[in-house]
């Protein structure tokens, strides 16, 4: 590898085994390969070997630990042995209903539920009276257990023939954890030999493995398995985690200290005029500014106006006015001709930006910028933001393509940072001539989190509701108690109101949360026919977008949502938000969720359904719900009890803040990650010593490669 800056798509050619698609593999098949873009690819990004990789088995089952029903744990992966004794067939009516087959031992019975597959095929797996071997995670749903898709079904003789340890992999519809298990030891065999980044005499003390050989020990555990609990669970190799942890959290850590490096290094420009188009636009808003806000339109203005390059983070809780500012700042940029870019993570969120700013920007030229535009839009817009015809554009990830080159790009607002990552937003700023970068949150952060996360940053935080925000009335109402909830609901819609109902989380499973999304959609329609809309993740980008604009016109007074789907769209005649079992959210999941409402003049009210009995963690959780809005002391709370996935809200978006690391359990890696990355910058700024060069590869391979622009470039 060179000492020069290289683009992002040079990674080092070692590399590029592990970034060939996925579906390369051996045994992928044309019906295989959509199920593992689904799992592990995105719209913009094809899965691949690195992906696969990536994706840890979440545990094991030891085959030798037979579990019984009435003591089997939720959650946790079990073997049984059961007996068959009857089928239930699919339900005529609305949704998609699943085949379900009824087991049971001598403890107890629990439900096998099996979402489009034969019900021929079930039945020949699983015939009436047989005795067979089933594997799986147990959930309950309403008070009763059931296992969606066991891993294995078997009888006494493929029993004998399984391995020590079984691994559970998170698993999408269609592609079991087997199938995940045999792609990842295929992916295995691809990994090539990667150059020591770690320092040889640290990792003996530490009595830590290679690369290589943790990622081996984590998909391919000895046939020997550690000593398992009492549930049949086994651990996985410490060591071998740990190893992983540290590599990705330097990766994280050694991009940050670059940023910080390269700016302070690398001179600014002045991207604010003379405060005429940022004073139009104020005055014209429908709302004062609160004194957080005005701190922080000050605090920006003057990083602005400095020769100095901004990186700023704006955290603001639900509703603290976050849009306003950003449009402040990306109206001074205008001032001295330049222009500015709003980047966010979904396409519902990246059209509501637009549309909310649509009615304030002004004489400023404002367009919007998706993956799903039409072809002549796109070539249009690519053209108006070349030639300077374009003030703000908005949009999601399509912004920092290639296509996308600004005639003079002066500030980039990045709205939920979590959720791109740096080198994403390095990749932003890298548009145009030293960018001045705004990152925005409306998930209110812990310091300790926001050090490792946004450590790069100076922070301005909204800590007030704009006047005439309405409280939120929030109330704890047991399931036992849903027929009074729907009755509820009959009431608000004769007085105009509208609902959301959020569907529990039942497992790391999309099949598992639709199902339970689309029953419920199902049950509320009985009730009130049309008036109930439904969306959840994995309805088509046009679909979803026409869900919520029915809801937000009112012709819709339901809206039924999973919990992977952004319910960030702002419609103030929302007045009450359901969330059934609360109990099995985060704290910052439900303080997001119930920011929905409460956003017009009628007093709003958020309901947190939960089955009882609660443990201690839950009550705990619930109860501080009930008691404040602050969504930063919700968010200490929340890291108390939770960890950073739950406060950063990876979970109900769908991604992961790390792959490999948790925050939570890797905290104490933490501090000596920071030190470690701070050092290497110090020693070895440009990453040319020996070490230096092994880095590099560490950031391409975690895809912090846009910090390795910053490498020599001033």
């Amino acid at each position: 590898m060179t000492d020069e800056p290289r683009p992002t798509n040079l990674r080092p050619s070692i590399l590029d085994p592990l970034f060939a698609e996925a579906r390369t593999l051996p045994g992928v098949g044309p019906k295989m390969a959509p199920l593992i873009e689904r799992l592990l690819g995105t719209p913009e990004q094809p899965a691949r070997i690195v992906d696969l990789l990536f994706h840890l088995p979440q545990g094991g089952v030891a085959r030798t630990m037979m579990g019984s029903i009435a003591e089997a744990p939720p959650g946790e992966p079990v073997t049984l042995g059961v007996t068959v004794t009857g089928y239930r067939p699919p339900q005529a009516g609305a949704g998609r209903r699943p085949f379900r087959v009824l087991v049971e031992d001598g403890t107890g019975d629990i439900t096998l539920v099996f979402f489009g597959m034969p019900q021929a095929r079930v039945e020949k797996m699983l015939p009436l009276g047989a005795h067979r071997y089933i594997s799986g995670r147990i959930d309950l749903w309403d008070g009763h257990r059931q296992m969606v898709h066991p891993s294995r079904i078997v009888d006494e003789a493929g029993l004998a023939a399984l391995p020590a340890v079984e691994l559970v992999y998170g698993a999408t519809e269609g592609l079991t954890s087997r199938a995940i298990s045999k792609l990842a030891h295929s992916a295995l065999d691809r990994l090539p030999t990667l150059p020591e980044w770690q320092d040889p005499a640290w990792l003996a003390r530490e009595g830590l493995p290679g690369f290589a050989d943790a990622l081996r020990a984590e998909h391919r555990p000895e046939s020997a398995p550690p000593a398992p609990a009492s549930d049949g669970t086994v651990s996985r190799t410490p060591a071998a985690r740990r190893r992983l942890a540290y590599d990705e959290l330097l990766a994280s850590q050694l991009a940050l200290a670059l940023m910080r490096a390269r700016n302070r290094r690398a001179p600014g420009r002045a991207n604010a005029g003379d405060g005429h188009l940022k004073d139009r636009i104020e005055a014209a808003l429908p709302f004062a500014l609160t004194g957080a806000q005005a701190r922080a339109v000050a605090e920006i203005r003057a990083d602005l106006a400095s020769d100095r390059r901004m990186l700023r983070l704006l955290q603001g809780d639900v509703g603290s006015g976050k849009t306003a500012v950003a449009l402040l700042a990306m109206a001074s940029a205008v001032e001295v001709g330049r222009q500015a870019a709003l980047m966010a993570p979904t396409e519902i969120l990246a059209r509501q930006h637009f549309e909310r700013l649509t009615g304030l920007v002004g004489p400023l030229r404002l367009r919007l910028l998706t993956g799903r535009d039409k072809v002549s839009e796109r070539r249009a817009t690519l053209a108006d933001l070349a030639d300077g015809h374009i003030d703000i554009v908005v949009g999601t990830h399509a912004l920092f393509q290639d296509s996308v080159i600004f005639k003079d790009l002066g500030v980039a607002v990045v709205d939920e940072q979590h959720r791109f990552g740096v080198h994403q937003r390095l990749a932003l700023g890298a548009k145009g001539v030293a960018v001045d970068i705004l990152v925005m949150t409306a998930t209110p952060i812990p310091r300790t989190l926001a050090l490792t996360c946004f450590g790069d940053m100076d922070v301005s935080i909204l800590d007030e509701k704009p006047a005439g925000r309405q409280a939120i009335a929030t109330r704890l109402v047991s399931t036992d108690r849903l027929d009074e909830v729907v009755a509820g609901l009959g009431r608000a819609l004769a007085a105009e109101d509208r609902v959301y109902w959020i569907c529990p989380l039942v497992a790391e499973s999309e099949y598992v949360d639709l199902a339970a999304a689309e029953d419920r959609f199902a049950d509320l329609r009985q009730e009130f026919g049309d008036a109930v809309g439904l969306i959840h993740g994995k309805m088509p980008g046009p679909d979803k977008d026409a869900a919520m604009e029915r809801f937000a016109a009112g012709e819709t007074k339901i809206l039924v949502s999973t919990t992977v789907v952004e319910v960030g769209v702002d419609v103030p005649e929302a007045t009450i938000m359901v969330i059934e079992h609360a109990e099995r959210f985060g704290l910052a999941q439900l303080h997001q969720l119930r920011g929905r409402v409460g956003r017009g003049a009628k007093a709003s009210t958020c309901l947190l359904l939960y089955r009882g009995p609660l443990g201690q963690v839950s009550r705990a959780r619930l109860e501080m719900m009930r008691e404040t809005e602050d969504g930063f002391r919700i968010a200490e709370e929340d890291l108390r009890l939770r960890g950073e996935g739950e406060v950063l809200g990876t979970r109900q978006s769908g991604a992961a803040a790390f792959r490999l690391a948790s925050l939570e359990s890797d905290a104490a890696l933490l501090e000596v990650v920071r030190d470690d990355a701070r050092l290497i910058v110090e020693r070895d700024p440009g990453l040319k010593s020996e070490r230096g060069k092994a880095l590099r590869v560490l950031l391409y391979l975690f895809e912090r490669d846009a910090a390795i622009r910053l490498l020599g470039a001033g």
